[in-house]
C-alpha cells in the first residue's frame, strides 16, 4: 500500500466518519452553493482554476485491498434499482415522465448530460428539482430569516460551548486553517459549517465564480426553452429535516470532518467516480466498507441520518413526484442517493402504480 492510500485508510478507520460530511454536502450543496460563505464571488471571479485532488479510493481499494471491493460489490449487487440515474415513468393515457438522478455538483463531469438525458430532457414539458427556492438567492436568506433557529444559536449557545473542552483547541485550529475565523461562526450550526468545508477546494472555487450546480444547470436550461418549472421540497423543509438531528451527532460530525482534511476530497472523488458509473447501489456498501463505523452511538446517529435525510424525504418527494407525473412529460431530478432501495424513489414510485424501467 503506497503511503497516501495508507494514510486515507488509516485516518477514515480513526475517525469513523462514515462519509457524513459527503452526504452533508450532497444534500445541501445546492442550497449552500446560493451563499457566498467561504469564497466571496467578487475575489473569485477570473481567478485561476483550482485544481482537484482527491483519490478515487476505490482504485486504491482496488490496488490495495481487492477482498474489500469485491464485498462492497457483492452487496451492492443486491439493491434494489442499484444501477442507472436515468428511469422512465409510465402511466396510460399521459404522456411518460423521467426520474434523473443528480449531483448537487457544478463539477463539470457532473453537470454534462450523457445523450439520452439531454433526449429525456429536450422531450420534457415541465422541469421538477428539489427546490427551486435555490434559484434565488432572496428566496434563500428569506427562508433562513424565516426560521434563524434551523441555521442559527438562538439563545446563549455558541458553537464552541457544545464542543468537549479537549477537542476545542484542536477545532479552531483547523477552521483557521480553512480560513474561517472561529468567532464568524460562532453561533452557526455545526451542520452548516460542516457543508461548508467538506467540499473540495475546486468545488468551493467553481461555485464562487458562478458556476451553477447540475440542479440548477436544469432549472436553468428548462426556463431558458420555455419550460415549466416544479419543485418537491422547501428550503425550509430540507433546513428543517437536518436542524432535526441530535446536536451531538453534528457536532461529532464537524469535528471529524476538520480532523479529516484532505481525505474528504478523495470521499468526493470516489462518490463522482460512482456517480458516472451509475453506481447508485454502491455508495451505501462504500460508506458502510470503506469508512467503518466507531460503535454503536456512531451506527445509531447514521442510522437516524439515513431515516431522515434520505428515507423520509425519499417518501415526500414520491408524493409531491405524482401530480408532475400525472400530468405527463415531466423531468424529475433529485439526489441520485434517493433513487435505489427498497424505500428508494423508485421502488415507492411503482408501489403507486407507475410503471418505472431503467434507460442505460
Amino acid at each position: 500500500m503506497n503511503p497516501r492510500s495508507l494514510a486515507i485508510s488509516e485516518r477514515a478507520a480513526e475517525l469513523a466518519l462514515k462519509g457524513l460530511a459527503a452526504l452533508n454536502i450532497l444534500f445541501l450543496a445546492a442550497l449552500l452553493a446560493t451563499l457566498a460563505f467561504s469564497v466571496p464571488r467578487a475575489a473569485a471571479q477570473g481567478a485561476p482554476p483550482v485544481a482537484c485532488t482527491g483519490e478515487n479510493l476505490l482504485a486504491a481499494l482496488e490496488r490495495d485491498d481487492p477482498g474489500k471491493l469485491a464485498d462492497i460489490r457483492a452487496e451492492a449487487a443486491e439493491v434494489v434499482n442499484g444501477k442507472g440515474v436515468l428511469w422512465r415513468i409510465e402511466k396510460d393515457g399521459v404522456e411518460p415522465s423521467h426520474l434523473f438522478g443528480t449531483m448537487h455538483m457544478a463539477d463539470p463531469r457532473v453537470v454534462a448530460l450523457g445523450p439520452k438525458a439531454r433526449e429525456a430532457f429536450g422531450g420534457s414539458s415541465t422541469v421538477v428539482i428539489e427546490t427551486t427556492e435555490v434559484l434565488d438567492q432572496a428566496k434563500v436568506m428569506a427562508a433562513m430569516l424565516a426560521n434563524p433557529e434551523l441555521t442559527m444559536f438562538t439563545d446563549g449557545t455558541t458553537l464552541l460551548s457544545l464542543v468537549p473542552e479537549s477537542e476545542r483547541a484542536a477545532l479552531e485550529a483547523a477552521l483557521a486553517e480553512r480560513g474561517i475565523p472561529p468567532a464568524s461562526v460562532a453561533k452557526m450550526k455545526p451542520w452548516m459549517i460542516s457543508a461548508m468545508v467538506a467540499l473540495p477546494a475546486c468545488e468551493h472555487a467553481r461555485k464562487a465564480a458562478g458556476a451553477p450546480v447540475l440542479d440548477a444547470q436544469l432549472a436553468n436550461d428548462g426556463e431558458a426553452a420555455g419550460k415549466a418549472l416544479g419543485g418537491l421540497e422547501t428550503i425550509a423543509d430540507q433546513l428543517g429535516a437536518m436542524a432535526s438531528l441530535p446536536m451531538e451527532f453534528h457536532i461529532r460530525g464537524l469535528i471529524d470532518t476538520l480532523k479529516l482534511g484532505e481525505a474528504v476530497d478523495d470521499v468526493i472523488e470516489t462518490m463522482v467516480v460512482l456517480y458516472l458509473a451509475e453506481e447508485t447501489g454502491m455508495f451505501w456498501p462504500f460508506f458502510r466498507a470503506a469508512l467503518p463505523a466507531g460503535g454503536d452511538a456512531d451506527a445509531a446517529g447514521f442510522s437516524a441520518f439515513e431515516e431522515t435525510m434520505v428515507t423520509a424525504r425519499n417518501r415526500t418527494m414520491a408524493d409531491r413526484a405524482a401530480p408532475f407525473i400525472d400530468a405527463g412529460g415531466a423531468f424529475i431530478a433529485v439526489g441520485a442517493l434517493h433513487l435505489p432501495g427498497e424505500e428508494g424513489v423508485i421502488e415507492l414510485l411503482r408501489e403507486k402504480g407507475y410503471r418505472v424501467e431503467a434507460i442505460r
